[in-house]
Formats: C-alpha cells, structure tokens, sequence
C-alpha cells in the first residue's frame, strides 16, 4: 500500500529549474522563473558587457539576454538545439539567462539543501550561489538570482534597453 504525503512532507521539498552549463547541474528556484523559452532571434546590443547576448522580443516587451557561460567565465560553446533561455524576474524586468539545457523541475527536501561548502568545485564564486542541494548522488549548485547580476549591471541592462528602444522608434518614423 503506498504511503500517503502529509502536508508537512510536501511542504518539506523546494522545487528548482535545473540546467546545465558544461557538466555541472544549477538549479534556480522555481518561484522566480517566469519561463524557459526555445533559442529565438538575439539582437546584440553594440558597447554591452561581453556577457549579455543581446536582446530578445518576449511577447512584444524586450528582455535582455546573459550568456552564463560567460558570465561564469565557462569555456564558449556555441548555441546548440539544447540551449535554452531561462526568463526570470530580476528588478522587476524581464531577463533571459542562456544555458546550455534546461533539463527539469526537481523538488529537493530542505533538508538536502546545505549551505555552500568552502571547498565547492564549480568555477562561479560562491558569491552567486544559495546552496547545494543533494538528490541521490547527484550533486545541483543552487543559484541565488539577487546575486548573479551587479546593481551597476543592472543598470547597464536597462540602458540598452533604452537606447535599443529608442532606436526602434526613430526606425518607425
């Protein structure tokens, strides 16, 4: 007979979107993720960090794109029919996060959810990130989105934007 779940055992797992960049599993919490959209046109925005991609149509309001492999300072790789962008909320805006896969939703328990250890191996700062969280022998790099993009990188996000859109508007006249 199987078991029946309690509310606590339910409420006792956090569900992440996790992805991958090179071999290493990242999850980002599920709740700030608006969606995971297909590779689309990128216009690339000219004087922008290397890391941002450029700038995708998301349903008529423009999002910026960050390639996280370079933002994490990964080997390049090129964009390849498993490569996704992750649409979160960061600022109130709209931000794509380029990955090589968006691979699943996974609910790890809390309590398989630790602090970063001192000796993480991934190549991101710890900086960037709220934990790691164990599933079987799987080990998934937890990524804390308040973190992985600067106040004045937000800043720089939003003025491409606006001078992509100002562009836009003299091209309509």
């Amino acid at each position: 007979m199987p078991e029946e779940k309690t509310v606590a055992d339910v409420e006792a797992a956090k569900p992440f979107v996790i992805f991958r960049l090179e071999d290493e599993e990242f999850g980002v919490d599920v709740m700030s993720i608006k969606e995971i959209a297909k590779i689309t046109t990128i216009t690339r925005v000219p004087h922008s960090p290397d890391f941002i991609e450029g700038l995708i149509n998301l349903r008529g309001s423009l999002a910026t794109v960050i390639n996280l492999r370079k933002r994490f300072f990964f080997e390049p790789k090129a964009i390849d029919a498993d490569s996704r962008i992750i649409i979160a909320e960061i600022e109130n805006r709209p931000v794509g996060m380029l990955v090589d896969a968006a691979t699943e939703v996974l609910r790890i328990p809390v309590s398989n959810i630790e602090a970063t250890p001192e000796m993480v191996t991934t190549k991101i700062s710890k900086g960037y990130l709220s934990g790691v969280g164990k599933v079987g022998d799987r080990l998934i790099v937890l990524l804390d989105l308040k973190h992985v993009l600067t106040k004045q990188e937000i800043e720089i996000i939003k003025e491409c934007e606006e001078r992509n859109e100002k562009g836009t508007e003299k091209e309509a006249k």
